[in-house]
Parts: structure tokens; sequence; C-alpha cells
């Protein structure tokens, strides 16, 4: 048996050990609140035993696990049906970025609540002017003695009503003339539960609401608090993003199956399967599938440049797709009415996947200019 198989061995039987019933499926696409303290007491349970920080360094109290290994685990975890995480923000963007990046302070604060799921965390980076233009934010923080005071709007944060810190994006400097834009950005560790904070859900076309507008009206944070240098946030903020799309995504895609064959199921209990149109697109969703977590596999092992704006363009289509599928599949019959709720919602919350975490648009323009080597996109 090699450690590989071993390891797996490891989380399945914990997994089986520790999941129930009514655990199993929630959360997940467009009901992030579902649940919700129940899956936070799991998150709890997973961090005790070592499984929320894996992918973090020995010396910072994670296991130093190989991609491999990382791969493995959100394979099982997906297979399992365990619940979608409400701790992944800081688990796999902050906490990563803090190892790399933050102080020897910042880390001895942070990461042992991060690690323990003690802290919840959001993402202050969307503004109502500047979504995928992150260059463009205005969210603006002064240094007043020993701390920062900001002034400014977040919009798309989710989990801002849950979350105890956000990770923000400030303008703390004036963007040189003739230089880039990002130029004076800082990246900022802010409390949200202060007076100067405040949150506004956003109603979504499912219904639900883990998306907020956030209000910061002189809100402050310690001077201290901020990751890099002042006014070089913008590599700190990229750095947080591409830990955003690492292995975890190839778990993401073993959920995508078990999403298909939920809805092949869907297909034969209502006879659309037999619609020869029907059962080939299913196929084809399969085949794209398929292709999709191989090449996954491929890039992330490569380290290949670009790789999380290719993996975000492929598994958004996808989703979308097999939205747009699961609509044409439940016109053709009397499907139970709670699998109709299922897909209705997943195909609402899917028109935003090519939008949120970057926008397509955004990708192909990275792609276009890291890859490509074509000049840069004009910005208005």
């Amino acid at each position: 048996m090699t450690d590989d198989d071993a390891f797996r061995r490891e989380i399945r039987a914990w997994l089986a050990a520790n999941m129930t019933a009514e655990l199993r499926g929630t959360g997940g696409v467009g009901r992030e609140n579902e649940a919700f303290e129940l899956r936070l007491a799991f998150a709890r349970r997973l961090a005790a035993a070592g499984w929320s920080t894996l992918a973090w360094p020995v010396a910072h109290g994670g296991r130093g696990a190989s991609l491999s290994q990382q791969v493995i685990f959100h394979e099982e975890y997906a297979r399992a049906g365990a619940p979608s995480r409400v701790d992944h923000i800081g688990t796999t963007m902050v906490g990563p970025t803090l190892i790399e990046m933050g102080t020897r302070a910042q880390q001895r604060r942070f990461l042992p609540a991060l690690a323990a799921v003690e802290d919840l965390w959001c993402q202050g980076y969307s503004e109502p002017g500047a979504g995928s233009d992150l260059a463009g934010v205005t969210t603006r923080a002064r240094l007043v003695g020993d701390r920062w005071v900001i002034s400014g709007q977040k919009v798309w944060t989710s989990l801002a009503h849950v979350a105890d810190w956000c990770f923000v994006l400030a303008r703390t400097a004036p963007a040189p003339a003739g230089g880039p834009r990002s130029a004076g950005l800082s990246y900022l560790l802010v409390p949200m539960r202060q007076p100067g904070v405040t949150v506004r859900p956003i109603r979504q076309l499912t219904g639900d609401s883990e998306f907020n507008e956030v209000f910061f009206d002189d809100a402050v944070t310690e001077a201290g608090l901020v990751v890099g240098e002042p006014g070089q946030g913008w590599r700190v903020a990229m750095a947080t993003l591409a830990y955003e799309r690492g292995a975890a995504t190839v778990g993401q895609q073993v959920g995508f199956q078990r999403d298909l064959d939920d809805l092949v199921a869907v297909a034969r209990s209502t006879g659309a399967a037999a619609d020869p149109a029907l059962r080939e697109r299913l196929t084809r969703a399969w085949i794209d599938l398929t292709v999709l977590r191989s090449h996954t596999l491929r890039i992330l092992r490569e380290s290949a440049p670009a790789a999380p704006s290719v993996i975000k363009l492929l598994w958004t289509r996808w989703r979308q797709g097999l939205g747009e599928l699961a609509m044409d599949v439940l016109a053709h019959g009397d499907a139970d009415p709670a699998a109709v709720r299922r897909w209705e919602t997943y195909f609402l919350f899917s028109r935003a996947d090519t939008i949120y975490g970057g926008s397509n648009e955004i990708q192909r323009g990275i792609i276009a200019e890291r890859v490509l080597g074509l000049p840069r996109q004009a910005r208005g």
C-alpha cells in the first residue's frame, strides 16, 4: 500500500465516523445559509482532527500534505457528501496568504484561530464601480496615529453577515501619474464587529441572501494589520485569489459528477432520457467533465501559467451548461418537487458563476496577456 492509499483510507474512515445524515449535502450552490450552525460545528471537528489545514506547512500547524494528498482529501470529502465548508475563505485563502506574506506577529495572532475555525472571514474586494476591474477600487484608508481609518463600500461580499474579520483592499495612496492603477492599494485585516461596519444582505435570484453589501464608515483597524507593505497590496490580493483555486477545485469537480449523476436519475425517472437530443447532451456533459478533471490535474501539477484562470473558465462554463440542461430535462415530465426546487436553485445560482471570483472576461484577458503575450486590454 502506498502512502497515498493509506491517506485515502484514513480520511475515508474519518468521514464515515463523523458524517451524519442531517449534514449530508447541506450548503452548496445557492444554499450557503442552510444548516449553518451544524456545518460550523462540523468544520470545527474537522479542524480539531487536522484536516482543515492539510496544505499548511507543519511549522504553522498544518500537515504539509502533498498535492496528491490534497486532491485525495477533496475527492473523498465530495464523495462522502460532506457539507459545504463555512471556513474556506479563512483556511484556504487568508491562512496561506499570511503564511507566505504576513508578519510573524500577524501569523501568531491569526493562524491559530484560523486553524481552529474560531474566526470566520469574508473578502472585501469588489465594489459597485469596481467588480472585475479590481484596480479601480475607491474604498480609502488613511493612517491616523496607530490606526487605519477606512471609508467606502464593498459588494457581493459572501458570508459577511457571519464573518468576524474581512480582508479589505483599499486605496491608501494615489496611483502614480502614468503608472499602474494598482499601485497605492493596501491589503488590510479589518474586524467586522464594530460600529463603523454595516452589513446589508442582497436578495438573490434563488431567494437566499448569502451575498452582502458592506459599508465602512470610519471603521478602524490597527496600523500593524496591513499585509505586505502599505501601497503594495495588489500583489498580496492576487496571491490570495490564486490560493482560492487550488486543489479544492478537483474535489469541486467530484461534486459536479454527483450533480450530473443526480440529473441523469431525474431524466430516467421522467422519461427525458429517452429523448435522443437530451441523451446526447447528458453524454456530452459527462465527457466534458472527464476532460475537465484530467486537464485540471495536469495544470495543477505543472503549475502552468494562469492555471487558476483556465480552471475558472472551464468549470463555470460547464456548470452553467448543466443548469441549462437541467431546465430542459425538467420540461419533459413531472419530476419530484424536491428535485425541481433543487435544480431551479442550481440553474439560477449558476448564472453568477461566470461573474463572481473574477469574471470570465477578465480571466480571458489574463490568459491573453500572461500566456499568449498579447497587449494589455484597454481599461475605461
